[in-house]
C-alpha cells in the first residue's frame, strides 16, 4: 500500500469525524500516539511496536487529509537520499550535542 492508498482508505474510513474534530485535536493525537510509540520501542513486544507504527502512520496520514497535503508528496524529497546535501547517504556534517 502506498501513501495515496492508505490516505483514501483513512478518509473512506474516518473522514467526516476527522475533519470534524478538526486539526489542532488531531495533532493532539498524534502526540499521544507517538508518545505510545515510544514506549512500545522501549518496552514493549514486537506486535505492540507494530501496532503503535501503524497507529502514527494513520494519523500522519488524517492529518495530512485534513491539511490536503499528498503523503506521496511530502516523501518524495527523500526520493534523492538526503534533501539537503542530495546525497545517498547523507554527508551533512552532524550537529556537536
Amino acid at each position: 500500500m502506498d501513501f495515496a492508498e492508505l490516505q483514501d482508505v483513512i478518509d473512506r474510513t474516518y473522514g467526516d469525524r476527522d475533519r470534524d474534530r478538526g486539526t489542532a485535536p488531531t495533532v493532539a493525537w498524534l502526540c499521544e500516539e507517538v508518545g505510545e510509540l515510544a514506549q512500545a520501542v522501549r518496552k514493549g513486544t514486537r506486535e505492540q511496536q507494530i501496532h503503535e507504527f501503524g497507529d502514527v502512520v494513520a494519523w500522519v496520514a488524517t492529518l495530512a487529509n485534513q491539511m490536503g497535503i499528498d503523503l506521496n508528496d511530502a516523501a518524495a524529497r527523500f526520493a534523492q537520499g538526503c534533501p539537503k546535501c542530495d546525497v545517498l547517504p547523507c554527508v551533512c556534517i552532524e550537529p556537536t550535542q
